[in-house]
């Protein structure tokens, strides 16, 4: 299987290392974490984090995973609300992750003008 990716603030991830795991808001939220595949991680951090600083990308060998990963139609993540009528499917995390099915971590900086492009170590 790929690797799959996830976005989020260095902060978030330093915790998770003190943690010895790692739960994103959307894990109580909405039951799971957000992931993405190599092509979609780009169009969802243009889409959700536009202009943000402060961030990495995680990148997960989902061989390694504790928790279940199933991919499914893409969850809106402010309204919870899954698009139904997506024909792309994103992986989302049942549970936490396990900082051992992170094989890379990546600094993810803004462009200029506030977009994101895959990091040139990727």
């Amino acid at each position: 299987m790929p690797l799959i990716y996830h976005i989020l603030p260095w902060a978030d991830w330093q915790a998770a290392q003190a943690a010895g795991s790692y739960r994103a808001e959307s894990l109580a939220a909405q039951g799971f974490i957000h992931a993405s595949t190599r092509d979609q991680v780009v169009r969802v951090a243009n889409a959700v984090f536009r202009g943000q600083s402060g961030l990495a990308l995680l990148v997960i060998e989902p061989e390694r995973l504790a928790a279940p990963l199933k991919f499914e139609p893409p969850v809106h993540p402010a309204s919870g609300q899954p698009d139904t009528g997506a024909s792309e499917q994103f992986p989302h995390l049942y549970g936490a992750l396990n900082l051992d099915a992170v094989v890379r971590v990546v600094d993810f900086p803004a462009q200029p003008d506030g977009t994101f492009v895959l990091p040139a170590e990727l």
